[in-house]
Order: C-alpha cells, then sequence, then structure tokens
C-alpha cells in the first residue's frame, strides 16, 4: 500500500468533512441526545439468574437451601466455590450474578435452636437486574427458614453498584450503542454519496488499490467517532456522576478498536448498497438494532433463550458492552477481558478484510 495515495484520500475525505459541518453537528450532537433521552428512560426486567453457590458446612441442611434456589425456578446453579477469592474471579468475568454463601456448622447452629447466618453476594451492575434478584433470593432464604421451623439471618452484599443507581449501568451501555448506531451510518453515507454522483468511477479508475481506499475512508471517520466516544464518556463521567473504577487508558485502547469495527461495518454496508436510503435502512438493521436488543444494553443476555445468547456472539456491541461495564464498574482488567478485546480486533479484521475484496471485485 502507498502512504502517499492513503493521504491522499484522507485528505479528500476531511475536506468533504469540513465542507458539510451539519453532518459534523450530527456526529456530535445526536449521540449526545440518544445519552440523555436512554439514560434517563431504560428501566429493566429479570429472569434466570446464574448462581454461585459457596458452602463451607456441606450438610443436608446446606444442600436444601441450595436446592431451595435451583427448584425456585429463578436461579439455575453456575458454579460451585471453594474460596472466597474464587468468588471475586467469577463476578469479575461476570459468570455469576448472586453468590450464596453458607458458613460452616449451619445444621448445627438449626438443631441448637438458632438463627443461623447466610451471606447473599450480588453483582450490582445491572441496579434493576440485581434489586429483583436481592428480593428473590431473600425471599427464599426467608421461606427456607420458616419451613425448617426457625429463621435464617441474612446478610446482602451488593457489589459494584451498591447504590443501586440505574445510570450506573445505563451510561456504560451507552458508550457501545451510540457508538454501533453514528459511525457506520455516517461512513455508509459518505461512500454511497459517491457511488450517487459517479465520483466513485474516478477513485476506481485511480492507481488506488482497494486497502488503500478502505483505510483512506475508515481513518477519517474513525477520528470523528473516536472524538464521539470522548464526548459522550465526558458527559456521562461528569454529568450523571458515574463512578469509574477501572484503567482510563484501557478504557479508551478498547474504545478505539471498537471504533475501527463500527465504521469498517460502514464501509461494508457502502460496498452493499447502491442508493443513500438503502444504505441508511441497511446500517439502522445491522447495526442499531441489534446493539440495542441482542447486546445486553436493555436486557441482560442470561435471561434470553440459548439460540439468542448464541445469536448475541455475532455481534461486536455485545463485547464491548462487557468491556465497558467491566471497567467502569468493576474495575476489571486485560485479565479478565482479553477475550473480549482479542473478538473485537478479529471482528474488525474480518470485516475490513470483507470490505476490500467486495470493493475489489467491483474494481475489477
Amino acid at each position: 500500500m502507498s502512504p502517499q495515495r492513503i493521504a491522499a484520500v484522507i485528505a479528500k475525505e476531511v475536506r468533504e468533512l469540513w465542507r458539510d459541518p451539519i453532518t459534523i453537528a450530527i456526529c456530535i450532537l445526536m449521540p449526545l441526545v440518544m445519552l440523555f433521552l436512554f439514560g434517563y428512560a431504560i428501566s429493566l426486567d429479570v429472569n434466570n439468574v446464574a448462581l454461585g453457590v459457596l458452602d463451607r458446612d456441606g450438610t443436608p441442611a446446606s444442600r436444601r437451601l441450595i436446592n431451595s434456589f435451583v427448584q425456585s425456578g429463578y436461579f439455575r446453579l453456575a458454579q460451585a466455590f471453594s474460596s472466597t477469592h474464587d468468588i471475586d474471579e467469577a463476578m469479575q468475568r461476570g459468570s455469576v450474578d448472586l453468590v450464596l454463601v453458607i458458613p460452616e456448622r449451619f445444621q448445627a447452629a438449626f438443631e441448637r435452636g438458632e438463627a443461623p447466618p447466610v451471606q447473599l453476594l450480588v453483582d450490582g451492575t445491572y441496579s434493576t437486574t440485581a434489586q429483583v434478584v436481592a428480593n428473590y433470593a431473600d425471599t427464599i432464604v426467608r421461606s427456607y427458614g420458616i419451613r425448617s421451623g426457625d429463621h435464617v439471618r441474612v446478610e446482602m452484599r451488593v457489589w459494584y453498584n451498591a447504590e443501586m443507581r440505574s445510570a450506573n449501568y445505563v451510561v456504560p451501555g451507552l458508550f457501545s450503542v451510540i457508538l454501533m448506531a453514528f459511525p457506520p451510518l455516517v461512513t455508509a453515507l459518505a461512500v454511497v454519496r459517491e457511488k450517487e454522483t459517479g465520483a466513485i468511477q474516478q477513485i476506481f479508475a485511480s492507481p488506488l488499490s482497494s486497502a488503500e481506499f478502505i483505510v483512506g475512508k475508515l481513518l477519517p471517520y474513525g477520528c470523528v467517532a473516536f472524538v464521539q466516544i470522548l464526548t459522550v464518556m465526558a458527559v456521562g463521567f461528569f454529568w450523571f456522576d458515574v463512578p469509574f473504577r477501572g484503567n482510563a487508558v484501557f478504557l479508551l485502547f478498547a474504545g478505539a478498536i471498537y471504533v475501527l469495527c463500527t465504521v469498517g461495518l460502514g464501509l461494508l454496508v457502502s460496498t452493499i448498497a447502491q442508493r443513500q436510503v438503502t444504505a441508511m435502512l441497511l446500517a439502522i438493521i445491522l447495526t442499531l438494532m441489534p446493539s440495542m436488543l441482542f447486546s445486553g444494553f436493555l436486557f441482560p443476555i442470561f435471561t434470553m433463550p440459548y439460540i439468542l445468547q448464541l445469536y448475541t456472539s455475532v455481534f461486536p456491541a455485545r463485547y464491548f458492552i462487557e468491556i465497558s461495564r467491566g471497567i467502569v464498574l468493576k474495575g476489571t482488567g486485560i485479565g479478565e477481558l482479553w477475550p473480549n478485546v482479542t473478538l473485537l480486533v478479529a471482528y474488525t479484521v474480518i470485516v475490513f478484510l470483507i470490505a476490500a475484496t467486495r470493493l475489489r471485485k467491483k474494481v475489477a
């Protein structure tokens, strides 16, 4: 690839962006509009909760309590722990949503007529989900105590979002949704507009390779999208007062990869559509709608049917939402999130290759 030809395409795109202030205004202002609308309006329900258990007692009484959770229909036993360190790792990964900790001598306390303590650890990343999960668990434990002829003392602890604020999980999720909404749309429309005006034929006749053309298109719109994520993050943290517990550099690094991925999807759409209206509809169907419904933004993925859970793995928004919420709310590091980052990189490379291949066929 020739750096000079790529630089020429970049310069052309920068001049076109500069001459189109409406597009720039839409890119900067519309994400903020979405942020405020969804930041105040989203609420969630929950079912099918991943349960982790640390049973220090290992008696029939403790096993009956565990069975009470599973048989309730609200919980599925996802993992059994041997230490509190394992609990922390599982909660960081998001593999469990509630942990039931049964202390030693749990059955012996019942036999002495005492009220044994039980600890419930709730992942508060989804505040509404966490509240419902906590209520379910508390009811099950107390009902078990009544059936056993005594009471059980419940100690409830909410991790990562102790205040149960909706904004704490909605805003980090919006980072992913907003960046999947606008960069692909703007990028696709920019390329398809050249098709409609015939300007694309001049590019096909030039010495530019398809890869050079794609890179030259990708970088300017990627920079605009990166400004979007900086703006949205700044407003999210300072206006909505969302706590930040992780590494900001890591979040921006992952955000840059995600931005390139979303812009690449816009370029891919532009190789399919011939009209701007078609490009707009395709961009909405392939990017915005899946990012809203199948990313874990509106509905926790574990509440979906298994087939839909598999379907969500097709969309990159799912991986960045897990990265964003993990870094912001849990302080999760690369050790737990590297699979998501790797998948985003792979997704970006694949999208770029498909777009370049389709464009090469058109040039040929």
